[in-house]
């Protein structure tokens, strides 16, 4: 277990834009190559990660820092996504996945633990959205699985 937590320490935190743009480029390099997600950036959406990550970077950089100006509304793709073929919670669960392992990867700290919880609850929250409050987020069965990643980090 020792391993584990000097790994930990050699990780620095999220300490700006420059460091979300990074993690956000191997996060989305590795959703849009996901068979069960990807076809939703790339096949449905039609989404370039060249032109997707300034704006999702801006929605971190807000989200964490408060420091960027992100103007848009980040629910509207999103059911124009699942109006065209809907969004579960398989889905958002293999979000979260790929998202806590990304961000495990790269970073610990403050920052990155807030990085991860943000992105469960922007998760449950689309999904909730999108289903009108009907969706299963308890995490039995195949629904959301949120804390998908720990098996990630046990295994590795």
């Amino acid at each position: 277990m020792e391993s584990v937590h000097s790994a930990a320490r050699d990780r620095a935190d999220i300490a700006g834009r420059d460091d979300l743009d990074v993690v956000l480029r191997r996060f989305y390099t590795a959703a849009f190559a996901d068979p069960l997600i990807g076809p939703f950036f790339t096949e449905i959406a039609g989404t370039s990660l060249e032109v997707h990550l300034p704006r999702i970077t801006d929605f971190w950089e807000r989200a964490l820092f408060r420091s960027a100006e992100y103007q848009r509304n980040a629910f509207a793709p999103h059911a124009a996504l699942h109006s065209v073929e809907p969004m579960t919670a398989e889905h958002f669960g293999r979000w979260v996945q790929l998202w806590h392992a990304t961000v495990d990867g790269l970073h610990a700290g403050p920052h990155a633990e807030r990085a991860k919880a943000q992105g469960e609850r922007i998760a449950v929250a689309m999904l909730k959205r999108l289903s009108g409050g009907r969706a299963d987020t308890s995490g039995d069965g195949l629904g959301f699985i949120p804390l998908a990643a720990v098996e990630l980090r046990a295994a590795a």
